[in-house]
């Protein structure tokens, strides 16, 4: 545990560390996804909604980053854990001072989020607030989410789909969900299915990807998760299950896109992503070999920017040339 006598400063390598910069590319692809498809399917962007919304999910995805950090060492149980992995007790950090700061990102990203609604419509609120309170119990809380096999059945949703649907949400004029107060205390919630239908079919292949870079996480630390008494969904399934069902995951992607552009809600074009199926079979093909943290590892995350990106890639490029 971190002595804390001996508290040491949150200088800016260590904040960029706490914060995963690195990783945040991941967390743009649906962002900018859910700008441009909002223009290519209801042609309309609204700039300063699209501004607001940029800024609060980064925090949100700081956020997200710090606080976790902080779970796991609250949790930790694996001393060699705690002094090589953990930043929080490897840079004797003070776990309360980082939840302060990491709270007034979050802070600032539901103030943001609070101005989104006033913008467009209530139900962002109840959406938005879902996204957050997914976020905050996935590591806090007595049964935290990512100790359960639950981690890729909820990631993926909310940071995939979840965030297409708000980027192209704010930008709509014809909304897919909202809440509408009439007199006398009437309140009607409308649906509208084929809008609902077309933002999750174009989301999933992002969700699908950021539940593979999880579950691809999960298998690699496996044996330090069971030391921390984290039983994610690779301890159910068998390490090696769970190296034979990794393939699955990216064709999943690939295949939900071929539909979506089949049923009209992507251009022709989103079927180039497939031209780089030998990328992401080799890249699959070194994950199975071997499962390392430090050395395989990263091709989940290169299969998620080739087809997260590649779709982002196509679409500004179909958006400029029509």
């Amino acid at each position: 545990m971190v002595n804390s006598s001996r508290y040491g400063r949150i200088t800016w390598p260590i904040f960029l560390e706490l914060i995963s910069l690195p990783q945040k590319t991941t967390a743009l692809m649906p962002l900018l996804f859910g700008f441009v498809y909002a223009q290519y399917a209801f042609g309309r962007i609204d700039w300063a909604n699209t501004l607001i919304y940029f800024v609060a999910q980064f925090c949100v995805a700081l956020f997200v980053s710090g606080f976790n950090h902080v779970q796991d060492f609250k949790k930790a149980k694996d001393p060699a854990y705690l002094r090589a992995t953990n930043i929080i007790s490897r840079e004797h950090l003070n776990p309360r001072k980082v939840l302060a700061l990491m709270f007034a990102i979050l802070s600032l990203a539901c103030a943001l989020g609070l101005i989104l609604v006033f913008r467009t419509n209530l139900i962002l609120f109840l959406i938005g607030g879902g996204a957050i309170l997914v976020a905050i119990f996935y590591t806090a809380g007595p049964i935290p989410l990512s100790r359960l096999p639950l981690g890729e059945a909820l990631s993926g949703p909310v940071e995939g789909c979840g965030t297409i649907f708000i980027a192209s949400f704010i930008n709509m004029r014809e909304l897919p969900m909202g809440i509408y107060f009439h007199s006398g205390w009437v309140v009607d919630l409308t649906i509208n299915l084929p809008l609902m239908i077309q933002l999750i079919l174009v989301g999933l292949p992002f969700a699908i990807m950021d539940s593979t870079v999880m579950f691809a996480d999960n298998i690699c630390d496996l044996e330090q998760d069971i030391h921390n008494e984290r039983f994610t969904l690779p301890f159910y399934l068998g390490k090696k299950r769970a190296v034979q069902i990794y393939p699955l995951w990216p064709l999943a992607a690939l295949l939900f896109l071929v539909i979506s552009v089949w049923i009209g809600y992507l251009p022709v074009w989103s079927l180039l992503t497939i031209l780089l199926l030998p990328w992401i079979i080799k890249n699959v093909r070194i994950f199975m070999h071997q499962q390392d943290k430090q050395t395989t590892f990263h091709t989940a995350i290169k299969n998620l920017l080739i087809i997260d990106g590649a779709q982002v890639l196509i679409m500004v490029i179909y958006l400029f040339a029509a």
